[in-house]
């Protein structure tokens, strides 16, 4: 087997005098540093369109090459303070390296470690000079002055350069004046301290917010980065995103597989988890359709490639992800709204608090500047800001990872309000493949006999019916006689020459015409139909032989869909069809469904889930993400079910990415529990800023406690919204 050398790969893409690239930046752990970024590379000339996404550390920018490079905006990026990281598509060989700087290399934990140990030295020596007056304090504001400069460096520049290029007021300088306003008035171990509890923090931050983009990327190092490949006769390891339709792809025992594919060669189980969330392996052999980052569990398999890397499930499952975090929930808007206009008010609140006091009332100057310099820091809205989308992608993460695939923090939302769910009948709740079940003979005759024959007629046929009665005589060997003449008859059934003899199957009104006796076969089919089966009626010109019923068969999750929406405090399930009343009425019971409507087009089931959503409030819709796209569309919420289908990914707001249906009470539960931790973030992250800015005003809240609050903060409402991943 060769090795095939890889071609140089990027994200940048242009056509003409414009460019688009996608930029991974390091160092950004608050969702205040996405919108610095936006707005500061927003602002260079030439700029088109920019957007950042917090949650995976991605900026998308389009830009017009003569008036900008893409060396200009890196600077830019590094000049506001961040770093840009080498990128790859999706998916990669080593992923993990676009997100991640060792800890070792960061210049800004360095720089905290190096204050930290300043910091340190001068407490010790300042505790020596109270307690044996040998050390002056020179030296030991000398030191404090150290820790200052060097921890304060990287947040002090990056402050000062949002303020200039995106005219935001971001943590960083609030901080870093914050710290030399202490110094200024004296107060040398605040000022140092502070700058050390920042940098500190914000290390914290970085490191929270690094696992829950190690959940998201966590997808994209589902599928390998390269695959053996046999073209020609030969056998060759290429990457993954030289592969074509058409290829053979070899895959071993124990091996993820790399592409989505068909089998053609052999036989084995392949655990699908990772896509469709399925706990139960999958056997598949020749003809069977198999996904990339699903793993090869026992035999050797020969897959032919049917999509390139970038429109496999997994890379569209990947990109629908990522612009799901992209897509604010109505939470989050409102918080990043209230953000944009609490800053600047937190700031004039500060100058008012240095100046009004010693200005109109003859206050002294130090102890009002040093509350106003508390002021500052304290009410950064760090924690206000980061306590909704931390939360939102934690859950999106851990729905990827069940195979439920959530388009956004707004249809997560939606769905933790659900009040009413309506379920398409047809492949939702039904397998959708009719299945034989009832063969009862007439007087005389056997139901061996009836299958036979029934079997003989529909032997060539294409209708869903006659693929059922095939597939019970091939399940209970029963051997079909030849079959001659055959011929459909439309709207009534189907006849053909088998052992000499002229045999019918259809409908009861096919008889009724041939002039046969059906009195005694009309009550049969009487009574199936009531239970919601299909039936038909077997026999010659001269007698009819047996009915045969059919029936679309439920799912087995269908009962424990049912239970689990009501537990889950769903109000209502509705079965919404295009099937007859009997059909409906027997499904409904045997689910217990609280409602169904029969006999629906898709204009009247679009009209039946607006009428639900009038009455009940909030309604999902579950379809199979084709014929109901419509009502999916209407619905509060879609729910589409599949494999990995484009129709089903593309349709609705949550897809279930397999055809488990119980993954829909999952979904309710994990919305609402969502929704829950995100109340309790903002308003743990409110009572914080509460409480610490009423502590400013009598003097209780030192510089050192204001970095402990607003820091500790954000920690606990990552920490809180994190607990979502598992």
């Amino acid at each position: 087997m060769q090795q095939m050398q890889p071609q140089p790969e990027t994200e940048r893409e242009a056509s003409g005098g414009r460019a688009r690239d996608t930029l991974v930046i390091t160092g950004m752990d608050c969702a205040e540093c996405a919108l610095k970024v936006e707005r500061g590379i927003g602002r260079l000339p030439g700029v088109a369109s920019v957007r950042v996404n917090f949650t995976s550390a991605k900026l998308q920018v389009e830009y017009d090459t003569a008036a900008v490079g893409r060396e200009t905006i890196i600077d830019r990026i590094e000049g506001l303070g961040y770093g840009v990281a080498p990128s790859a598509p999706l998916p990669a060989a080593s992923p993990a390296k676009t997100f991640w700087i060792p800890w070792a290399s960061n210049p800004r934990v360095l720089t905290t470690a190096a204050a930290g140990l300043f910091l340190a030295v001068a407490a010790v020596l300042s505790h020596l000079g109270v307690t044996r007056a040998a050390v002056p304090d020179t030296a030991t504001h000398a030191l404090y002055l150290a820790a200052i400069v060097v921890g304060g460096y990287y947040p002090a520049r990056s402050g000062v350069n949002a303020l200039r290029t995106s005219r935001t007021l971001d943590t960083n300088l609030l901080t870093s004046v914050a710290a030399i306003g202490a110094a200024a008035i004296g107060q040398w171990t605040e000022g140092a301290t502070v700058i050390f509890l920042f940098s500190v923090g914000e290390a914290l931050e970085s490191y929270a917010m690094e696992r829950t983009r190690r959940s998201i990327r966590s997808l994209v190092e589902l599928a390998p980065g390269e695959a053996v490949v046999r073209r020609g006769g030969r056998e060759f390891r290429l990457p993954v995103r030289e592969i074509v339709p058409g290829d053979a792809v070899l895959i071993r025992p124990g091996e993820r597989i790399p592409v989505d594919g068909q089998v053609t060669q052999g036989a084995s189980s392949v655990n699908q988890a990772p896509i469709t969330g399925e706990s139960v392996p999958s056997d598949k052999s020749s003809g069977d359709e198999v996904y990339a980052g699903t793993i090869n569990l026992e035999g050797a398999l020969e897959v032919r490639v049917t999509r390139l890397a970038e429109d496999t499930s997994l890379a569209r499952i990947i990109r629908m992800v990522e612009d799901a975090q992209a897509r604010q929930a109505p939470s989050q808007r409102y918080v990043d709204a209230f953000a944009r206009h609490y800053t600047p008010a937190v700031v004039a609140g500060a100058l008012a608090i240095a100046g009004v006091p010693p200005l109109f009332f003859g206050q002294p100057l130090g102890p009002w500047l040093y509350r106003a310099l508390a002021l500052l820091v304290v009410s950064c809205p760090c924690a206000l800001v980061i306590s909704t989308p931390v939360s939102i992608v934690s859950a999106i993460a851990n729905a990827a990872r069940n195979g439920v695939l959530i388009k956004g923090g707004a249809y997560l939302e939606q769905a933790g309000s659900i009040r009413v769910v309506a379920f398409d009948k047809t492949g939702t709740l039904t397998v959708g493949e009719p299945e034989v079940t009832d063969v009862i003979p007439a007087l005389g005759h056997s139901a061996e006999e009836v299958l036979t024959l029934a079997a003989a007629v529909e032997a060539r046929s294409e209708h869903p019916l006659g693929r059922a009665i095939n597939r019970r005589a091939a399940a209970a060997a029963v051997e079909a006689p030849p079959a001659d003449h055959f011929a459909a008859l439309p709207g009534r059934g189907a006849r053909a020459e088998t052992g000499g003899r002229e045999v019918y199957v259809g409908s009861l009104r096919l008889f009724e015409e041939l002039g046969v006796a059906t009195a005694q076969a009309k009550e049969v089919l009487d009574r199936l139909q009531g239970e919601g089966k299909t039936a038909v009626v077997v026999g010659t010109q001269a007698e009819t032989i047996g009915v045969v019923a059919v029936a679309d068969q439920l799912r087995e999750t269908s009962h424990a869909t049912i239970r689990g929406l009501k537990e889950a405090a769903v109000r209502r399930v509705v079965m919404l069809t295009g099937d007859n009343e009997a059909t409906a009425a027997a499904i409904g019971r045997t689910l217990g469904i609280d409602e169904y409507r029969a006999d629906l087009l898709p204009a009247d089931k679009v009209a039946a889930v607006e009428r639900l959503r009038r009455d009940y409030g909030k309604v999902a819709m579950v379809g199979d993400g084709i014929n109901d796209a419509p009502a999916l569309a209407a619905a509060s919420v879609g729910i589409a079910m599949g494999t990995g289908t484009g129709t089903a990914l593309e349709t609705a707001d949550i897809a279930l990415m397999s055809n488990d249906l119980r993954k829909l009470p999952y979904t309710i539960r994990l919305s609402r529990r969502t929704l829950g931790i995100v109340k309790q973030n903002i308003g743990f992250a409110l009572a914080v800023k509460l409480l610490a800015v009423a502590a400013v005003f009598p003097g209780w809240l030192t510089l050192w406690l204001a970095v402990l609050a607003d820091t500790g903060a954000s920690l606990v409402v990552i920490a809180n919204g994190l607990r979502l991943l598992r």
